[in-house]
């Protein structure tokens, strides 16, 4: 496994409602002084860690003595704002038994958007670790809308990976891992030790419910593995119930599923921009222009562009869709979705002439593009 600078690893360890609270009557203190003991052994054993938290809701809940988690918006954004309050006491003091410092992260996909933002977002990371302080990160649930919500800490946690540029991913749920069937449904369900993140095959064999406090399911979970993959990252995804897990998973033992990554880590730029959920629109490419997307990463000019779909502007996230309907790329495009529209099949020399200016012979320039296949 990869080491960061200075012959640390570098872990994202996240921790799911199911894990952090007792049965839906709040926070399990107990539980959660046990994830601190283990993420204290793993540093003493050179690897920094942040923990991506779920359980502020849930606290949240408990605390206003609701008897279930709520579906309507501002009652969610309610209850994690009297929950993150439970959630960043208990982690700080159960730290502090150790003479560690915690620090609160809390973020929403604006921040992460935004590439001045999550530049910042990225260095602030960086700078805590460097300074030995544990990063316990959380959704901002209490100002987040329905269009900027990561959805599940999952993708968040996929999302710091990529941030940090962590060696591994460690998702800790109430299962043992990823099956081929339900093995609630299945009991003959064989346990996934091993896959390639991209696999195919494997979100078909994904449940998308998602638990009572929770709000992802198995599905979400092997979607974050493929964006942590893009950074370099593997994704373990395991039970969270042993006393051990962290230890185990650090000394190579065969724990839950381990999802390796296709290739190399990506540069920085484009796992920021492969990293964006907020799509504005997409542009349908031919055969021709999708291949060569995919096998050499080139700009995409207007003459391999067949349809332009939904309301964007210039610099604006756009996605690369071939014959079939398959994501091939990610980008930020150079012109706003009417003038893209006016330029379907235009060779670059004829830009000009059809909108009367040119901003840029491509459609989207390569340094701007991500290839998600």
């Amino acid at each position: 496994m990869a080491v960061t600078e200075g012959g640390r690893r570098r872990w994202v360890v996240k921790v799911g409602s199911a894990l952090v609270t007792a049965g839906g009557r709040g926070l399990d203190h107990e539980r959660i002084g046990s994830w601190v003991e283990q993420v204290v052994a793993a540093r003493r054993r050179g690897t920094d860690v942040v923990l991506v938290s779920s359980g502020s809701v849930a606290e949240g809940v408990k605390r206003l003595g609701w008897r279930r988690r709520p579906s309507e918006l501002h009652q969610l954004q309610a209850a994690a704002a009297v929950g993150q309050m439970g959630l960043v006491q208990a982690y700080e003091s159960a730290f502090q038994r150790f003479g560690l410092h915690t620090a609160q992260i809390l973020l929403t996909h604006e921040d992460l958007a935004d590439r001045r933002r999550y530049l910042n977002a990225r260095g602030t990371l960086r700078a805590l670790l460097e300074m030995g302080v544990v990063p316990v990160v959380n959704e901002n649930d209490t100002i987040a809308t329905d269009e900027i919500r990561f959805g599940d800490n999952d993708t968040l946690a996929a999302l710091v990976s990529n941030l940090v540029e962590a060696d591994l991913l460690l998702i800790l749920t109430d299962q043992e891992g990823l099956y081929d069937a339900d093995p609630r449904q299945h009991p003959d369900a064989r346990l996934i030790q091993e896959a390639r993140a991209d696999d195919p095959r494997l979100l078909a064999m994904c449940s998308e419910a998602p638990g009572v406090l929770g709000s992802g399911g198995m599905r979400a979970k092997v979607q974050a593995a493929v964006r942590a993959a893009r950074s370099g990252a593997t994704t373990v995804i395991a039970s969270g119930r042993g006393d051990d897990t962290l230890a185990r998973v650090g000394a190579g033992e065969a724990v839950g599923t381990r999802l390796t990554p296709a290739r190399e880590r990506i540069a920085a730029r484009k796992q920021w921009l492969a990293g964006q959920l907020q799509v504005r629109g997409r542009l349908r490419v031919d055969a021709g222009a999708a291949r060569v997307l995919r096998e050499a990463g080139r700009s995409l000019l207007p003459v391999g562009v067949t349809a332009v779909e939904g309301r964007f502007r210039r610099g604006e996230m756009v996605s690369c869709v071939d014959p079939e309907g398959r994501e091939v790329a990610r980008g930020l495009v150079n012109y706003d979705a009417d003038e893209a529209a006016r330029l379907c099949g235009v060779p670059s020399q004829r830009i000009e002439a059809v909108l009367g200016y040119v901003s840029e012979p491509e459609l989207v320039h390569r340094d701007n593009l991500v290839v998600l296949e």
